[in-house]
């Protein structure tokens, strides 16, 4: 999915994650986008498969991209840095 439109650095992402997905995809919906990863939501490894598929999404580095909410919650915001 070619999210490059949200690439601007300053916007501010609205997510609902879903971990232990069947395989990891981006489905907008009601003005948020559902991410649904394979990784287990423990130590990290699902908010970190999260910003990795974003970052292919969005068409910008991880390092560009830092969660600034929800970091345990599956509601979650993203900002997209400079």
């Amino acid at each position: 999915m070619d999210l490059s439109h949200l690439a601007t650095p300053g916007t501010e992402i609205a997510l609902r994650v879903t971990p232990r997905a069947s395989r990891d995809r981006i489905v907008p919906e009601d003005g948020l986008l559902r991410v649904y990863v394979t990784c287990v939501p423990e130590d990290g490894k699902a908010n970190a498969a999260v910003l990795r598929l974003l970052s292919r999404a969005l068409g910008v580095p991880k390092s560009r991209l830092e969660i600034v909410r929800g970091h345990t919650a599956r509601d979650k915001r993203v900002l997209v840095l400079d």
